[in-house]
């Protein structure tokens, strides 16, 4: 190239006349929705209230967790609101509508106790409807609603575990089944018995404490919510940011 020619084109590259190619724009990743983990408190308790193992259960998540894990907890008459909430997070481009993929890549994880627990399958059982898949649920000392099924488990559902003691005169179900074993895999159906073992729930009111004794004590035994807690952890993210597989 002679010199002249040379000086020509340096001339017009620093002037911008003459176009580079732009860089390729990098794919952009799709969102993806946090894994999902719903509580339900028993009878006539707040979400926030800060004397169950629910919800205690919760703010220890959340503290752990403080971003791709979301933990919210609901009183047992407020399933459609955690439903809501549940399809509300998956949809993660906010169309207004989940598609396949969406409903796929859902990670969620349900817990409760008492009418609570019974919340917990009828959940899975609405999602199980919308096509969405459940990774485990878990019931402490389910007492089932009215029209309410919480002894079958959904086929959406991974795996579910049972948390019972058999006294009392709120007792709860002592065994849960899967409604397909080929998809659902049933941890286990575990006994507590507070008359050999008693616990002490300081903090609850006395009448609970006097006419629901044992169904409070499996409530407030650390036993029961260290398991509990472990089977939720082992689902959740870990420091690579995967969620846990079976």
């Amino acid at each position: 190239m002679t010199r002249p020619l040379c000086l020509a084109l340096s001339l017009l590259l620093a002037s911008g006349s003459v176009a580079s190619t732009p860089p390729a724009a990098e794919p952009t990743q799709p969102k993806k929705p946090p894994v999902i983990v719903i509580g339900f408190v028993g009878g006539f308790v707040k979400h926030d209230n800060a004397v169950h193992s629910e919800v205690q259960l919760a703010d220890r998540l959340r503290q752990d967790y403080p971003s791709g894990v979301q933990v919210q907890v609901f009183e047992n008459h407020r399933r459609e609101k955690a439903h809501e909430e549940i399809l509300r997070s998956l949809d993660t481009n906010n169309d207004g509508s989940l598609s396949a993929e969406e409903k796929q890549q859902a990670h969620i994880i349900i817990y409760g106790h008492s009418w609570g627990a019974s919340e917990t399958v009828t959940l899975a059982r609405e999602l199980e409807k919308d096509g969405i898949p459940v990774l485990l649920t878990i019931q402490v000392d389910s007492i089932s609603k009215s029209r309410q099924n919480d002894m079958l488990i959904p086929a959406n559902v991974s795996q579910a575990a049972n948390f019972y003691q058999p006294d009392g005169f709120l007792r709860g179900r002592s065994e849960i089944r899967p409604a397909n074993a080929a998809r659902t895999q049933i941890i286990g159906n575990f006994r507590f018995d507070y008359k050999t073992l008693p616990i002490s729930c300081p903090l609850y009111p006395w009448f609970d404490r006097f006419f629901m004794k044992s169904h409070v004590e499996i409530e407030c035994d650390p036993r029961v919510w260290n398991q509990v807690e472990s089977l939720i952890r082992a689902k959740l993210p870990s420091s690579s940011g995967t969620v846990s597989a079976r």
